[in-house]
C-alpha cells in the first residue's frame, strides 16, 4: 500500500460554512479571522485507489486559509500555515504531498515547503498541463472545431506553464497564435517552437485583438486580476483557463452563454475510490493537480516531481504515461468551480449558432 496526501483550502468564506453552517451568518472579515486561529484538519481519509499495478491511500488535509489570505497575507505566514500542513501529512503517514488550489502558488510555487518538509512535494502542475491540452482538443471537438484547422491563440505564453503548452499544442495546429508582454521573449519561444516542431507560429502582445479572432484559447497568465472579459470573445469560443487567478472574468458564464469557458479536465481516478469528502465532482473523479499525487504515489515515485515555475514538456509527457499506465483517464469538465454536463455543452454550442445567424 501507497500513502499520500493533498492539501485543501476554503476559496472563500462559503465553502467554511459548509462545515461551519454559523459562518454563513456571519460577516466575511470574521469569519477569515476565525481560520488565522484554526490549526490545520484531517479533513478526510481516502480509499479504495486501485491501478493494475499498485494500491494507494491518502489524506486530505486543509490549509485554513481562504484565496484572499493566500494572496494578500504576508508570504511567510502564509508559508508557515502550510508547513504546518504538511507536517499534520507527515503525522498522518503520507510519504508525498501534493499542494492544491492556491497553497501551490505561495512564495516560489513549493520549493521552500518541500525543504521544510520530511516527506516530497508536488504541484501537479505537469499533469495539469497534460489534461489541460487533452481537455481543450476535446472541449474543441465538441464544439465543432478541428485543432488542426481552428484558429488557436495561447495566453501567457512566456510562462514555463504556458511555453509547454503552446509547443504540446503546435504539434496539432496550423494556425497558432502566442500572446505575451515581452515580445523578446516570444521571439524567443517562436524560435525553440519552430526548431522542435516545424511550425512558425505568430506572436503578439495585442491580447484584446487575438481573443476576437481565436476560435480556441487556452490561457495561463500570472496576473493578478481578470483578463478576459465577455466582450472579448466570438461566439463559439473555447476557452480553457488554467491559470490561479482565474484569466476568465466570473461576468463570462453570465453574459455569454455562446462561449465555453473549461477549467482543464476531470479525471477518472481508477479503483473504487471514495474521497469522504463532496468536493464538488461527480464519483471516481478528481482534479489533474490531486491525481498527480496519487500516479507519484501508485508509481512509488515519492519524488519532489513538479516544483516551483520551471516546467518541461518531456516532466509532462512522462506524467501522461505513468497517468495511463494506472488507468486515469480524462472523465470531464468544469466550469467556474462547477462540473458541465454533455447537455450543458450542447446549449452552449445552440446558443452559439443562434448568435452567429443573428449576428
Amino acid at each position: 500500500m501507497e500513502y499520500f496526501a493533498f492539501m485543501i483550502h476554503p476559496l472563500d468564506v462559503s465553502d467554511v460554512a459548509r462545515k461551519f453552517p454559523i459562518a454563513r451568518f456571519l460577516p466575511a472579515r470574521w469569519v477569515e479571522r476565525m481560520l488565522l486561529l484554526l490549526p490545520p484538519v484531517k479533513v478526510s481519509h481516502i480509499t479504495g485507489i486501485r491501478s493494475p499495478h499498485a494500491e494507494a491511500e491518502g489524506w486530505f488535509v486543509s490549509c485554513p486559509l481562504t484565496a484572499r489570505q493566500i494572496i494578500s497575507l504576508p508570504p511567510e505566514q502564509v508559508l508557515e500555515r502550510v508547513v504546518r500542513a504538511g507536517k499534520l501529512a507527515e503525522q498522518l503517514g503520507a510519504k508525498i504531498l501534493g499542494l492544491g488550489a492556491f497553497t501551490k502558488v505561495v512564495g516560489d510555487a513549493g520549493i521552500t515547503v518541500a525543504q521544510r518538509l520530511n516527506i516530497p512535494v508536488t504541484t501537479g502542475n505537469s499533469y495539469t498541463v497534460a489534461t489541460a491540452v487533452a481537455a481543450t482538443r476535446e472541449a474543441a471537438a465538441l464544439m465543432g472545431y478541428s485543432l488542426e484547422e481552428a484558429s488557436v491563440a495561447v495566453v501567457g505564453a512566456t510562462g514555463a506553464i504556458g511555453s509547454v503548452c503552446a509547443e504540446l499544442l503546435a504539434r496539432e495546429v496550423r494556425d497558432l497564435t502566442l500572446v505575451g508582454r515581452s515580445k523578446e521573449r516570444l521571439r524567443h519561444l517562436a524560435d525553440k517552437i519552430k526548431h522542435r516542431t516545424g511550425l512558425a507560429v505568430k506572436i503578439t502582445d495585442d491580447l484584446k485583438d487575438t481573443l476576437r479572432r481565436s476560435d480556441v484559447i487556452l490561457t495561463v497568465t500570472s496576473a493578478v486580476h481578470t483578463v478576459i472579459e465577455p466582450e472579448d470573445l466570438k461566439p463559439g469560443a473555447v476557452v480553457c483557463d488554467v491559470a490561479r487567478p482565474r484569466d476568465v472574468s466570473r461576468r463570462v458564464a453570465v453574459e455569454r452563454p455562446d462561449v465555453l469557458v473549461i477549467e482543464g479536465g476531470v479525471v477518472e481516478v481508477p479503483g473504487e475510490v471514495n474521497f469522504n469528502f463532496n468536493f464538488g465532482f461527480p464519483p471516481r473523479t478528481a482534479y489533474a493537480c490531486m491525481a498527480e499525487t496519487m500516479i507519484l504515489a501508485l508509481e512509488g515515485r515519492y519524488e519532489s516531481y513538479t516544483l516551483g515555475r520551471d516546467l518541461t514538456v518531456e516532466q509532462v509527457e512522462e506524467i501522461d504515461r505513468l497517468a495511463r499506465r494506472h488507468g486515469f483517464k480524462l472523465a470531464g469538465f468544469r466550469s467556474f468551480e462547477r462540473a458541465l454536463t454533455p447537455e450543458d455543452i450542447e446549449r452552449v454550442k445552440e446558443n452559439a449558432q443562434r448568435k452567429r445567424k443573428a449576428g
